[in-house]
């Protein structure tokens, strides 16, 4: 019985020394505690707003030593790579802005992909007005002219515009002589290319009276003509494209036959009268003639 009461009264003495211990261990942790961080050690003020906040939850511990972590900077390491970047946005938005030659595109209008492209153009409109327009990006005359160039094309629905980008195909124009921009060309079936001419936007009244001039619908005889045959030929021998042509063979020249011949050479048929004149021509020289002997 003696030893119960010693060891109740060691346990309760334990207690009151571990309340004493735990107060006084809570009391010494800022010089005792270490901390644990995966990005270092923190600055006072820091410090000392961790051990302030951990003083109420001190209780739990029941004595154990006080570990702090430092994780305050993981949370915004994490945010900041879950947070959606702005940078794909603004790619994306710029990837979607419109070039400048693009913009205002009527349904006449497309731009050409090859110089295969521009020749099946050209012999597939028939009839119809073909205006091809050569521009660069980097030509302020040709983004200054664009516009009106897309409200004439609407004006004129039944006009076909080509659009040449001279930066994606300058070897064709080199094989087209297009040596300066804005440069335009008109075609029209058998005819071929009626004009061809540069203006701006100061003298797109050259422009309008092309067009007005050889708007009108007009019926052509024989097939479509396109190209020219030395432009055909200088685009089949620039080794940059892949195009091929073919020269049409030279049509030998008709021999009359003996017909016609005997035809042309027959003198004239008697039957009709003769004109006036050389009835009177033929009478004066009889005259002379019979003056000449009598005076023999």
């Amino acid at each position: 019985m003696a030893e119960v009461l010693t060891k109740a009264s060691l346990v309760s003495s334990w207690r009151r020394g571990d309340g004493q211990q735990q107060y006084h261990h809570h009391r010494r942790v800022p010089k005792s505690c270490s901390l644990v961080s995966g990005v270092g050690k923190f600055p006072s003020l820091k410090l000392k707003s961790q051990i302030v906040r951990s003083s109420s939850s001190s209780s739990e511990f029941q004595g154990k030593k006080l570990v702090l972590h430092g994780n305050r900077g993981i949370p915004v390491r994490l945010n900041s790579r879950l947070r959606p970047s702005t940078g794909p946005q603004m790619n994306l938005r710029i990837g979607k802005v419109q070039k400048w030659w693009e913009k205002g595109l009527q349904p006449n209008m497309r731009e050409v992909t090859s110089a295969e492209d521009l020749v099946e153009s050209l012999l597939n409109a028939g009839d119809k007005l073909v205006v091809v327009d050569f521009f660069s990006p980097g030509c302020g005359g040709c983004k200054a002219l664009h516009p009106k160039i897309c409200q004439l094309a609407e004006m004129n629905p039944d006009v076909q515009f080509l659009q040449v980008n001279y930066e994606e195909h300058k070897s064709m124009c080199y094989s087209l002589n297009v040596h300066v921009l804005p440069f335009f060309r008109f075609y029209r079936g058998a005819h071929g290319r009626l004009c061809s001419f540069s203006c701006t936007n100061a003298t797109i009244k050259k422009f309008k009276d092309a067009l007005a001039k050889h708007t009108p619908d007009r019926c052509s005889l024989g097939p479509t003509k396109g190209l020219e045959e030395k432009e055909l030929l200088a685009l089949s021998a620039n080794k940059d494209l892949s195009f091929t042509y073919s020269p049409k063979p030279l049509q030998p020249a008709h021999a009359p036959t003996n017909e016609e011949f005997s035809t042309k050479n027959a003198p004239a048929s008697c039957s009709g009268s003769l004109p006036l004149a050389s009835l009177t021509l033929n009478s004066e020289v009889f005259k002379e003639r019979t003056l000449i002997t009598s005076g023999r």
